[in-house]
């Protein structure tokens, strides 16, 4: 026997709208959200096409299904957008790991408090994992120590959700932050949003700044020019004119 060949396409999630619609009388929901009642799909159909809208099956289990009026581009749209916001202020926790040594050196141990501390404040857990090698093993109490001064540490942003605890050649402990990851999410948000501003005004600013100058400019040259155009401001007077007497013939 030869293999059955699935010829059916996958199966659509979207309502059916207009002429896909195949019963012969739907429950029919206004343009505004009114109950028009029972009617007959040439009829729904008919109003639809009066109103310049879509007749979309809202309700297809229904006895009749319930459609309603409506413009379907602009639903999808509308929908498609109230999906992204949640996806953008869906919030997930995230366990972030951090790694230290039992004789960790004290500049190393603050850049990784500083680590844990921008963690703790996005609103993610951290596992603190200390690490024993060798005779360190028979010392925990050097790892406990180190993991109750780093919770003393961060203590205004997390709390210690699980304690320290032995775990093979490792001891682990786990903080978890004041702030639930939404709330660290909108003060970012709130943040970049006020960095944002800040920059922009600073460049109009220094826009503003650059006008005035250049317009001070400006006015200095129109001075130096008018200064070299114009005349001088005194003038030799015209020499005077001397009235000479008329010549005379001399006596003999």
């Amino acid at each position: 026997m030869g293999k059955r060949c699935n010829r059916g396409g996958p199966i659509s999630t979207e309502p059916r709208i207009n002429d896909r619609i195949r019963v012969p009388e739907v429950r029919l929901v206004g343009p505004s959200g009114e109950q028009v009642g029972i009617v007959p799909l040439a009829k729904a159909l008919e109003l639809a096409q009066e109103y310049d809208l879509d007749l979309v099956e809202v309700a297809a289990t229904a006895r009749p299904p319930v459609c309603k009026l409506m413009d379907y581009g602009k639903f999808k749209y509308e929908s498609a957008m109230k999906a992204r916001e949640a996806r953008k202020n869906q919030a997930h926790t995230v366990i972030k790991e951090m790694k230290l040594r039992p004789k960790i050196d004290p500049h190393d141990y603050d850049t990784k408090k500083g680590h844990v501390v921008r963690f703790l404040k996005q609103g993610d857990k951290v596992k603190i994992t200390i690490m024993f090698r060798g005779r360190e093993q028979s010392r925990p109490e050097l790892g406990f120590r180190l993991l109750q001064r780093l919770a003393e540490d961060v203590q205004d942003l997390g709390f210690v959700e699980s304690s320290a605890k032995q775990d093979g050649r490792n001891m682990i402990m786990v903080l978890g932050p004041h702030k639930k990851k939404t709330e660290a999410m909108a003060e970012a948000r709130a943040l970049a949003d006020a960095r944002k501003a800040e920059r922009l005004g600073r460049t109009a600013g220094s826009a503003e700044q650059a006008d005035d100058a250049e317009e001070a400019v400006e006015v200095v040259e129109a001075e130096q020019a008018e200064h070299e155009t114009a005349p001088e401001a005194v003038e030799a007077a015209p020499a005077a004119e001397v009235e000479q007497p008329a010549d005379t013939e001399q006596e003999g």
